[in-house]
């Protein structure tokens, strides 16, 4: 017959047994990806089908890509990084908070010159000297940060190429991300913006009224990589980036495809 202290001892070493297997599983199974703000609604919907196939939750960060590599540098703990730019991927690179050989150009997007959906501004043709300045009138022009944020960085280098950048610099509303942008036009806080093809299709708010040239700024690239401190389902997540299911999801949001789908 058990002694009390020895029941209590049986039912003390149970819970053990029971608890410990059962958390480190259920925190095994997730990881925690910093992701440019201009991906959160296709994001959101690949790490959903992710899930469904993997069992492995997905918790996503979202904001500039400046802002993020930043608060990895600090000692955020993140699994995966996907940069707007080669910028800050390359930045995580010299200080090794990435893994290279983890590291692939995954999507590509255009830049473009929003106002509200009700504005009287309708097409403008994007070209060498045209006149921004005059289109904002007494507004202003919101994009991001022109100094880190790459939406800001694509900006400023267009602007500068096409030969207007003095003009508008009085202008420009810098904001902390291709978002926050967004939200000024669509809101009629700023008549015009400089965000992203893809975030002009997620938001009914705004319209397209000019597609700046592909050589007025570098390649607008993506690329995705495992952060230095990533857990092993970082690995299969990568791999599920690269798969024809996420691909179909990317593309209907409007981005480009870099990589040929792996499955």
């Amino acid at each position: 017959m058990l002694t009390g202290k020895a029941i209590l001892a049986a039912i003390a070493a149970t819970i053990v047994i029971a608890a410990s297997p059962h958390s480190a599983t259920a925190q095994d199974k997730s990881i925690t990806v910093f992701a440019a703000a201009s991906m959160k609604n296709a994001l959101d919907d690949v790490d959903t089908a992710f899930t469904k196939q993997s069992g492995i939750k997905v918790v996503a960060s979202y904001d500039a890509s400046s802002a993020l590599m930043k608060q990895i540098e600090g000692g955020a703990p993140a699994d995966v990084f996907v940069s707007a730019d080669l910028k800050w991927m390359d930045y995580g690179a010299q200080k090794k908070l990435i893994r290279d050989d983890t590291r692939v150009n995954l999507l590509g997007n255009t830049l473009v010159l929003i106002a509200s959906k009700d504005s009287k501004i309708d097409h403008v043709t994007i070209a060498p000297g045209f006149d921004l300045a005059k289109l904002a009138g007494d507004g202003r022009i919101a994009t991001g940060d022109v100094k880190a944020v790459p939406v800001g960085l694509y900006a400023q280098a267009a602007l500068e190429k096409l030969g207007v950048w003095s003009s508008v610099e009085p202008k420009m509303a810098m904001t902390a991300n291709v978002r926050a942008a967004l939200v000024l036009v669509a809101r009629g806080e700023a008549p015009l913006g400089i965000v992203y093809s893809t975030d002009a299709k997620v938001e009914p708010g705004v319209k397209v009224v000019g597609v700046f040239p592909d050589d007025s700024h570098d390649p607008i690239i993506y690329p995705v990589a495992a952060t230095a401190s990533a857990k092993p389902e970082a690995t299969a997540y990568l791999a599920f980036l690269r798969s024809q299911a996420a691909k179909t999801i990317f593309e209907s949001y409007g981005f480009a495809v870099l990589m040929k789908p792996t499955s």
